[in-house]
């Protein structure tokens, strides 16, 4: 009696492990089934292609214009921009980002190259691997990147001597903030700048300090210098957020009729230009560069580029010039959500 007990057990044992291995594999069956035609489905709305925009510094206003406009050619081409940068301006990080994206195997690289000569060398590594290169809005010239696009950053220079020239009378002594001193489109700026002005003898370049692309420097280097240099009465900034860190500074120190002129249409240095607190603004397309250089790179792929240097249009925008300049950034979308 008992060795049948012991039998049945035995019996009722297996075939419920039988059961059971039958119901988790036909579960299991049923899982990756599923799974995989998910991945199918998510496959089939990939894009073809997969490009990486590496900006200077990732969280700046002038470069997330940069992306929002490579965003906008997403629609119009078969291809995700993915987009990455240092937190702030770093040559060793964004170098890192760009051997990432080689060794990544993307199918098209956008950067800014901030140094001809340290970032010459990755980019041919990596169109050697086969990955084409567009440099935007500084450039490696003699580098194998199959295009440039971007301000032509001495005639901007050239711009901003021209307009300081014509809207100042008697002597101006000019106080220059540049964003980093090693930045190739950042000394293109202040050369043709000094080059415009050298035979005006009315105008004087003081001194020229560095913000390392940060608002609060450029305000702490303007400061230094309207309290080192008395004389300093007009200012020139190169990047992005200098302008309102020069018109902080300018605010702090009690100094009335400065002129200033910076760079770049960014929300709060329009408002400071309607408020008569700059005085004018060398204006680049930033949105533009992010798109072209997407459909740039889908050319290189697909054809060739029409050209190797592609240059957008830089201008000088002054008070009179808001209405339109504000509908243009109605129109793009020159606010951050």
């Amino acid at each position: 009696m008992y060795r049948h007990l012991k039998l049945y057990l035995f019996i009722v044992g297996v075939l419920t492990t039988i059961t059971l291995f039958i119901f988790i594999s036909m579960s299991i069956s049923k899982l990756f089934t599923i799974d995989n035609e998910l991945m199918q489905q998510t496959q089939e709305k990939l894009p073809s292609y997969h490009f990486v925009l590496i900006s200077e510094e990732v969280d700046n206003d002038y470069w997330r214009l940069v992306e929002k406009g490579a965003r906008e050619a997403e629609k119009y081409y078969d291809v995700y921009v993915e987009y990455k940068g240092p937190k702030r301006s770093n040559l060793k990080e964004h170098i890192k980002l760009v051997e990432m994206a080689v060794a990544s195997k993307v199918d098209g690289i956008i950067t800014q190259a901030l140094s001809e000569e340290d970032f010459s060398p990755i980019i041919n590594d990596a169109v050697k691997k086969g990955i084409p290169v567009i440099t935007i809005d500084t450039d490696a010239p003699t580098s194998d990147r199959a295009a440039y696009i971007g301000t032509d950053n001495y005639y901007s220079g050239i711009l901003a001597g021209k307009t300081i020239i014509e809207d100042t009378v008697g002597k101006v002594n000019v106080g220059i903030i540049t964003g980093n001193f090693d930045s190739e489109h950042q000394k293109l700026r202040v050369q043709g700048f000094m080059d415009m002005i050298k035979d005006v003898d009315r105008i004087n370049v003081v001194a020229i300090e560095e913000s390392n692309i940060s608002r609060l420097e450029a305000e702490q280097k303007a400061y230094q210098l309207l309290k080192q240099h008395e004389e300093i009465n007009a200012f020139y900034g190169t990047s992005a957020l200098d302008g309102s860190g020069i018109v902080a500074a300018i605010h702090k120190t009690k100094k009335n009729d400065l002129y200033v002129i910076a760079f770049d249409t960014l929300v709060e240095t329009v408002e400071l230009l309607e408020k008569d607190e700059i005085q004018a603004i060398v204006a680049q397309e930033p949105f533009e560069m992010g798109f072209k250089s997407v459909e740039i790179l889908m050319e290189e792929i697909h054809f060739q580029p029409k050209s190797t240097v592609n240059h957008t249009n830089t201008t000088i925008i002054r008070k009179k010039d808001l209405t339109n300049i504000e509908r243009e950034m109605q129109v793009i979308g020159d606010t951050y959500d």
